[in-house]
């Protein structure tokens, strides 16, 4: 990116900021006045030329004001937006509202979306945990009365899954355990793929009906999620200046309707990146041409090594990007927190 000057960093972000509250260009003069600046109103108009002639803004008509355009917004959020968090209170207010809901993944995915869209202003998208690469970790087996046992499975990931099964005889609680410690030797920290090779010497029909319940289990959850994704707030868009043309408002609703779009995106930034933290898409950053007009805040939640879900929001070019990042960074952060202690982890 070119390099600026701290005034013209200053005209930037000071023009960003009055765009996003007004969908109004703003001219030199009042950037000058309302903005109290120590600097005349010809000093800011020329240093607007200079920030125009470089793509960082646009003058929509004659004589208007000037507006930020793509590359505007990019060295806006990357160099001049900060970190902001939400106030503490608004913090407290979000807490206090999950930790009074069911403890149930679904109804806190539910209520990310709602609680998203409220705060950002914005269409809010969660999506389900997608889980990589399952790994057994631990199997119990518990007898609670006759033929039928409590299967608990525990992944790498602290995740726990139990199911209750009828086995082909009666055994004993020791002879359970023996079973179980058989099959924790061989498939502590295996893939599905691993565990499909393993071959036991001596032939046990009982072993081998709880072995294939547990691959079963590893394969299934190796599957791309396929759930629900949960959305919210989508006539906050509706209610923005862009989207008043009834052809742009339905191709931003097929957007945020399109399961093969939003795989194709969330699989190709947040599934991809290195690390955490929250992506910024600028109008599709000319890859994706339906979002030419929009941006989206995305930030993963749960855990990178083993399972992620996605919360995000959708907006104009012309969103507050500093109020979308500090939300859903912390719903993110929030989301994490809560399955890592539903997982006991």
């Amino acid at each position: 990116m070119d390099e600026l000057t701290e005034r013209q960093k200053l005209v930037l972000a000071l023009i960003v900021r009055d765009y996003v509250e007004t969908a109004e260009p703003i001219s030199s003069g009042r950037l000058v006045d309302h903005f109290r600046l120590d600097f005349s109103p010809a000093t800011a108009r020329n240093e607007m030329a200079i920030l125009e002639k470089s793509g960082y803004l646009d003058q929509p008509y004659t004589s208007a004001g000037r507006v930020p355009t793509k590359k505007g917004y990019r060295y806006y959020v990357g160099k001049l937006m900060g970190d902001d968090q939400l106030p503490l209170h608004v913090q407290e207010m979000i807490r206090h509202q999950f930790y009074q809901a069911r403890h149930d993944v679904d109804n806190w995915l539910s209520l990310s979306a709602s609680v998203l869209a409220q705060h950002s202003r914005g269409a809010a998208i969660v999506t389900p945990l997608h889980t990589e690469k399952a790994r057994f970790k631990h199997l119990a087996l518990l007898s609670t009365r006759g033929r039928q046992v409590l299967m608990v499975i525990v992944l790498n990931s602290g995740e726990v899954h139990q199911q209750t099964l009828v086995l082909e005889e009666n055994l004993t609680q020791s002879q359970l355990t023996a079973l179980a410690t058989r099959i924790n030797e061989f498939a502590v920290g295996l893939e599905a793929r691993d565990l499909q090779e393993i071959e036991f010497e001596t032939r046990n029909p009982v072993l081998e009906q709880i072995f294939q319940l547990v691959l079963e289990t590893i394969q299934n959850l190796e599957v791309v999620a396929t759930g629900e994704i949960f959305r919210d707030g989508f006539t906050n868009m509706l209610s923005e200046p862009e989207f008043s043309e009834p052809e742009k408002a339905r191709q931003t609703l097929e957007i945020f309707e399109d399961r093969v779009i939003l795989d194709d995106l969330l699989s190709r930034t947040v599934f991809n990146s290195e690390g955490s933290g929250v992506h910024v898409i600028i109008g599709g950053e000319d890859t994706w041409e339906q979002l030419e007009d929009t941006s989206l805040i995305l930030a993963s939640y749960g855990d990178r090594d083993h399972a992620l879900g996605v919360v995000g929001i959708l907006g104009p070019l012309r969103m507050s990007y500093s109020r979308g990042v500090s939300t859903v960074r912390f719903i993110s952060d929030l989301m994490s927190e809560l399955i890592s202690e539903s997982m006991g982890s």
